[in-house]
């Protein structure tokens, strides 16, 4: 591709200049502050998902130049992430400062699943987080293969305001999020001098670990109306289409192919048949 698209001679330069095999010490310090990052990993079919991480400063711990690890949360018990990393150990994590350096770390490596009692005993200073909702299910320890810096030419500035909680938004709008503010210092949430948002009183907490669907941001995308209102096939029906699917075998794509699988069912039945029976095979449709 880089041959095709002329880029070879840049990319050279970026592999000789901005890649490294571990973590320097700027780039061990950059994500020792970072509150978020974004997560991506594949099953063993390379099938992608890409998701989000967050917690407070620090939560992305670094242990030395070649090792980090993160906990992960009580989630909504999908495990997405932790799955394919059980099937394909290859994972990329993307930190961006939205906020100071506006500059962003790419961290490519080969990850883990370690339970809390391992991580625990392998890294005895370790803090118990006082969130409950942040307290480590497991953890996911990643060796690093490669780091590198994401520019930061399209990285947006944003302005940090106090955290607060989804909330209804005026008669016809979906809730928003007003955790952001633009340098430009227009709030996404319309928080006013009170601290409120849009009307409503603004709760400084987030809801870490919580099952209260309002909480988590309810149906904001309308899956579950699409759901009850049969617009869409939940996912237990749709894997039990593919078991069903699986237990018929490969279905044939060409008519001769159609034959030949109903010559061998016809030929299977005729073997299975007793002796002496009665009506002779006429069709599935009688």
């Amino acid at each position: 591709m880089q041959r095709r698209l002329g880029t070879v001679h840049r990319a050279e330069r970026f592999y000789d200049e901005q890649v490294l095999d571990r973590l320097n010490d700027r780039m061990r310090e950059f994500v020792g502050r970072q509150e978020m990052f974004f997560l991506a990993t594949s099953d063993r079919h390379g099938e992608c998902d890409s998701t989000f991480r967050a917690g407070p400063p620090g939560f992305l711990r670094v242990f030395d130049d070649k090792t980090l690890a993160y906990p992960e949360y009580r989630g909504n018990g999908v495990l997405a992430s932790l799955g394919n990393i059980e099937e394909n150990p290859h994972l990329g994590i993307l930190l961006i400062d939205f906020m100071r350096d506006r500059i962003g770390l790419h961290i490519n490596g080969r990850a883990r699943v370690v339970t809390d009692a391992e991580m625990r005993a392998a890294h005895p200073d370790l803090p118990v987080d006082p969130v409950p909702g942040r307290r480590a299910v497991v953890w996911v320890e990643v060796t690093v293969e490669e780091a590198y810096i994401h520019c930061a030419k399209h990285i947006p500035h944003l302005q940090k305001v106090p955290n607060q909680r989804r909330h209804a938004a005026p008669a016809g709008g979906p809730g928003t999020d007003a955790g952001t503010r633009t340098d430009a210092g227009t709030g996404t949430g319309g928080e006013t001098e009170d601290g409120s948002v849009n009307g409503a009183p603004a709760d400084r907490d987030r809801d870490w670990g919580t099952d209260d669907v309002k909480r988590k941001g309810g149906d904001f995308f309308g899956a579950a109306a699409d759901v009850r209102e049969g617009r869409r096939t939940p996912v237990a029906g749709r894997e039990q289409e593919q078991d069903d699917a699986v237990a018929r075998g490969p279905v044939p794509s060409r008519p001769e192919e159609w034959q030949r699988e109903a010559e061998r069912v016809l030929a299977r039945a005729r073997e299975r048949a007793p002796e002496g029976a009665g009506q002779p095979f006429s069709g599935w449709f009688r």
